[in-house]
């Protein structure tokens, strides 16, 4: 599966690593991601998603249902 997380959609980014004598080589900077189980109670089931430390917060804020809904009209999901 791919780096880029089911709720938010952020994904990797690309740049450049800079040295002390401003010598650029391409990076990636991978997103922050977590694989982690929730209990959802309106479907009565477990899920698994990969998430980014961004999205957990939204989910803990939210709660699952809404991040879950507003996920599917941005096209995340």
């Amino acid at each position: 599966m791919s780096k880029v997380c089911q709720i938010t959609g952020k994904k990797a980014m690309n740049g450049n690593n800079v040295s002390h004598s401003k010598r650029r080589t391409k990076k990636s900077f991978d997103v922050n991601l977590f694989t982690k189980k929730f209990y959802w109670p309106e479907q009565n089931e477990w899920i698994a998603l990969k998430l980014s430390a961004k999205a957990l917060r939204t989910i803990n804020k939210k709660g699952i249902n809404a991040a879950l809904i507003d996920a599917a009209k941005k096209g995340c999901i």
